[in-house]
């Protein structure tokens, strides 16, 4: 049993999977987002799309920085990163304007001031401000605090964002298929509409991370912040604090900045990016795979029967799985099938295409390249090749 496991979370989420299975796909099963018919317009041009997702345990990593430092500022990423898991899902349905989203925040009041409520609200404030600035409008429609601290021992910060949207102009990946190429844009980095350099993390796998990580130091400090039923064996089983200095490369520049920095740096959305190839290059986009829970193999769930995916060509993983991978020694098969990588976005398309999207992603400062292709294949299978190794997964 893999430590992630063993922590009591499942990358591929296999049981909530099994919970959900008799119930209604939507229109397009394959689809990245459910798409209902429009039941709040009755026009049947028109579909409804709704979302929920959060910050994870992401959100106790920044409980426990704020804690050590006393910046109160960090809190602003989580808000982020609740908003892009839902807008960066929804982008991969082709909807990236005229959005939703409503705040649902659970918190311990004893341990979670007011403060930090402020700062999370004009955070999402901030974001969608970023956002309309590159015409992606999202209506804040406020939402739910609730004070439960018998149900939350610090704090959880989700949201849900809606949208009503045209059939022709929805990305249902109906259309990938064998001869395809992947188009990947990278995680890392620092965009555009990015003030500071971005690890990559998102907000997936992070109880692994900030267990793998972080020292025995804030199981004593910080009890609050994990699951007492937990065998110590997989508990803060690192050897770093959050404040400790590491040096990372990006584009042979070489700067310094801590584990925390790293580690919470929010969700990069690509939402500027998908606004414009899909108003600009609609018509060659296959599908659109955001890939969150389930890292690389993500992809699998959204892929048309009898294909065999090859990603041969994904960038080098940044220094924060690095980081993680050295601290947990995990495999690289686990890494690959908890973790972006380093890659969060892939767009299907036909190979003549593949240049003009990365250049659209590369005038927002995002590294994008042809990470792989899609093949025939008689059973569902994705490969992974990276350093010489070659991994296998059976779907």
């Amino acid at each position: 049993m893999s430590l992630y496991s063993k922590r009591g979370v499942s990358a591929q989420k296999e049981e909530v999977h099994a919970a959900t299975k008799n119930i209604d796909k939507g229109l397009y099963p394959k689809a990245f987002c459910k798409i209902y018919e429009d039941v709040l317009g009755g026009d049947k041009e028109w579909v409804n799309v709704m979302h929920a997702d959060g910050a994870g345990t992401k959100s106790i990593l920044a409980y426990l920085y704020w804690k050590e430092t006393g910046d109160v500022s960090v809190w602003r990423g989580i808000a982020q990163d609740a908003i892009v898991m839902n807008l960066d899902d929804l982008l991969c349905v082709g909807i990236y304007k005229n959005l939703l989203f409503s705040s649902s925040i659970d918190r311990n009041k004893a341990r979670i001031p007011g403060e930090v409520l402020k700062v999370l609200i004009e955070g999402s404030q901030e974001f969608f401000d970023t956002m309309d600035a590159h015409g992606v409008d999202i209506a804040f429609l406020g939402g739910e605090t609730a004070d439960v601290g018998d149900v939350v021992k610090t704090i959880a910060v989700n949201g849900t964002m809606a949208a009503r949207w045209k059939k022709e102009a929805l990305v249902t990946n109906k259309n990938i298929k064998p001869g395809n190429v992947i188009v990947g844009l990278a995680s890392y980095g620092k965009a555009v509409y990015e003030t500071e350099y971005n690890s990559g993390i998102g907000s997936n796998g992070l109880t692994s991370a900030r267990h793998d990580v972080l020292s025995k130091h804030y199981a004593k400090a910080f009890p609050e912040s994990f699951d007492e039923t937990l065998s110590e064996e997989v508990v803060y089983i690192g050897s770093n604090k959050l404040t400790d200095a590491i040096y990372v490369s990006f584009r042979n520049k070489e700067f310094s900045t801590t584990v925390g920095k790293l580690i919470l740096s929010p969700t990069r959305t690509f939402a500027p990016v998908v606004k414009q190839i899909l108003e600009e290059n609609f018509a060659v986009v296959n599908g659109l795979i955001h890939c969150s829970g389930g890292g690389q193999t993500k992809c699998m769930k959204y892929m048309p029967e009898g294909v065999h995916v090859i990603k041969d060509n994904l960038f080098g993983p940044p220094e924060i799985f690095d980081l993680i991978q050295k601290s947990s020694g995990a495999d690289d098969k686990e890494m690959y099938q908890v973790f972006n990588m380093g890659c969060r976005l892939e767009i299907y398309t036909d190979e003549k295409n593949a240049d003009e999207l990365i250049g659209i992603a590369n005038d927002f400062g995002i590294d994008a390249q042809v990470i792989g292709r899609v093949e025939a294949g008689k059973e569902n299978t994705l490969t992974i090749e990276q350093n010489g190794q070659r991994i296998l997964y059976e779907f």
